[in-house]
């Protein structure tokens, strides 16, 4: 199972990268891709949706079934991947490459509460 070292994760299976500009990366995980099978479609959120963390706020399918997204912190969408949306495959390929949304998030800090890759791995190993 891939959990890169350098992102933090939710027990639901998302993670989130600390960009450079303050802003938070968030996609699905390795293991939520590979349990999903191949995915089909995306709905991301709106730009300039405001989020609370553990909120719902996209969908993804695949051939197997629908799977809700959540924020993993709170904070306003600042943009939506349509790439990922125009070819949703790219998240089975590579689901660390292939982000879905950019969170402005009310409070960094707030990141230091997600799981790390060991603890992630854990979670994911018990599903």
């Amino acid at each position: 199972m891939n959990v890169p070292e350098n992102l933090k994760y939710t027990a639901s299976h998302e993670w989130a990268k600390l960009e450079a500009d303050g802003l938070i990366s968030v996609g699905i995980t390795d293991h939520a891709q590979e349990a999903l099978g191949d995915i089909v479609f995306l709905e991301l959120p709106e730009v300039g949706r405001k989020l609370k963390s553990g909120e719902e706020c996209a969908v993804v399918e695949s051939v197997k079934a629908a799977s809700d997204i959540y924020a993993p912190i709170a904070g306003e969408i600042i943009e939506a991947n349509q790439a990922a949306v125009d070819a949703p495959e790219t998240v089975n390929a590579d689901a660390y490459a292939a982000w879905l949304f950019k969170i402005r998030p009310n409070n960094a800090a707030d990141l230091d509460g997600l799981l790390d890759a060991a603890a992630y791995a854990k979670v994911a190993e018990e599903h």
